[in-house]
């Protein structure tokens, strides 16, 4: 039996640990820090099916399959039901690129049926429309449930390097430990480019920072809310997405921007965090009276980026050493995990998931 090891606990390495167990592989995760901490944090995350790419869009249809698998297999609610709602100009694209996707229906809004969905939203009667299959990914649910299932897998301790050996296998150096393994998989975050170096592997990674602010809604929603991204420019931001936690009594509300990180990992200017804070609030104030504009929860996180799409995604192996890099990742991760099981098992990189085919491009 195959001796496979992902390093990194979030929602794409538990996804990746998962379905090497379900082909009957031994698996090691090493996490320094409690499951889903990292790039992972939080209580929910968006799931959406409209992207530029058509081929990302094919990944997250089937994505959206697994993630109902897992619900029956882990039995619990991964997905809130109560759909995805997206406002701006570029709606009427989205929606119409969808067309072609039968599983993943969207629905054009009036102003009356979007504040029937969204009523902490303020007035607005441009374009808007549902994703009827998207909602609320339960994060916690997700990360709890997965590691669960792998408690036996999980190790406590970090990683300092991850080498190929001649003869195959590939060394991985923690903290307290050296193992040997047939194949590692490092889905680690901001460290995932620079174990990967040392394994030979260049990602063009690039790090910034991030902050997500939940609010508490007034109590005005009668029925648990939808998720929500706002492309307008309406109300003075775009690209501005919220998702409601597994209560519906808070909303978690980030702005597309990040402030850029160091060589070192240092973030570059720690007040533009602070600034991005403060513009999350007034965006609240303006955009969304429903909601208390004082902030009852902080998430500050680092985020990946690849050169090619905010939605970019990339997968590079070789010499028993895979690496996954990209943004936006939580709701592909049963999908993802799938892909870099086969690789890990067979070698091979699956179709669209290699980095060259810049999957995700804009």
């Amino acid at each position: 039996m195959l001796r496979l090891a992902v390093v990194g606990g979030g929602i794409v390495g538990l996804a990746t640990a998962f379905a090497m167990r379900q082909r009957g592989a031994e698996v090691t995760v090493l996490e320094s820090g409690p499951p889903g901490g990292g790039q992972s944090a939080g209580q929910s995350r968006i799931f959406r099916h409209a992207h530029t790419d058509p081929r990302l869009v094919e990944q997250v249809v089937r994505s959206r399959a697994l993630w109902r698998e897992w619900e029956e297999e882990l039995g619990v609610q991964l997905v809130a039901p109560e759909g995805a709602v997206a406002i701006g100009e570029g709606v009427r694209a989205k929606a119409e690129a969808l067309e072609s996707f039968p599983e993943a229906p969207v629905r054009l809004l009036t102003p009356t049926e979007l504040h029937g969905r969204l009523p902490v939203l303020a007035s607005y009667d441009g374009p808007a429309m549902l994703d009827v299959r998207g909602g609320a990914i339960r994060t916690s649910a997700a990360v709890g449930a997965l590691s669960e299932r792998l408690a036996g897998s999980l190790v406590a301790d970090h990683v300092l390097a991850v080498r190929p050996r001649e003869d195959g296998s590939v060394e991985v150096r923690t903290g307290t430990d050296t193992q040997i393994y047939d194949h590692v998989v490092l889905c680690a975050g901001r460290s995932t480019a620079g174990l990967a170096r040392g394994a030979g592997l260049e990602l063009p990674v690039e790090v910034g920072a991030h902050v997500r602010l939940t609010f508490e809604a007034d109590g005005r929603a009668e029925r648990p809310l939808p998720t929500f991204q706002d492309g307008s420019d309406e109300f003075g931001e775009t690209g501005v997405y919220a998702s409601p936690y597994p209560d519906s009594r808070h909303l978690a509300v980030g702005l597309s921007g990040s402030t850029p990180a160091h060589a070192d990992g240092g973030v570059a200017r720690p007040e533009d965090l602070a600034a991005l804070a403060d513009r999350t609030v007034a965006y609240v104030q303006r955009a969304l009276p429903g909601l208390r504009p004082v902030p009852v929860d902080h998430v500050h996180c680092w985020v990946t980026r690849l050169p090619w799409g905010e939605d970019g995604v990339g997968v590079w192996s070789q010499d028993g050493v895979t690496a996954v890099a990209g943004h936006n990742l939580f709701k592909q991760a049963p999908v993802l995990g799938e892909a870099l099981a086969e690789t890990a098992l067979t070698g091979g990189v699956p179709t669209d998931w290699h980095h060259t085919e810049r999957l995700g491009r804009s």
